[in-house]
C-alpha cells in the first residue's frame, strides 16, 4: 500500500491505536518490539505513526508482513 492510497483518509486515530496494538502483540514472537510506536499528528488528512513519523501505510505493510510470517510458520507443509 502506498502512502498516497486514499483509504487511509478513513482510518481514525482509534483504528490506528488498534494496528500499533496488533502488530506489538504479533511482532513479538519475531522480536521486534515498537513501545514508543503511538499516533502522531494528521497530515492531509492522513494520521501519521510514531516510528519516527511514519504514514499509516508502513504499519499496514509491516502488518501484512507480520500475518504472512505467521501463516508461513503455521502451514505444516511448509519445511
Amino acid at each position: 500500500m502506498k502512502p498516497t492510497d486514499p483509504r487511509v483518509r478513513h482510518y481514525t486515530d482509534d483504528q490506528i491505536r488498534t494496528l500499533i496494538a496488533e502488530v506489538h502483540e504479533r511482532g513479538k514472537k519475531f522480536g521486534l518490539v515498537w513501545p514508543s510506536a503511538t499516533t502522531d499528528r494528521t497530515l492531509d488528512g492522513r494520521v501519521l505513526v510514531r516510528f519516527n513519523t511514519a504514514p499509516v501505510t508502513t504499519l499496514l505493510n509491516l502488518l501484512n508482513l507480520l500475518l504472512d510470517a505467521e501463516r508461513d510458520n503455521d502451514d505444516p507443509c511448509v519445511s
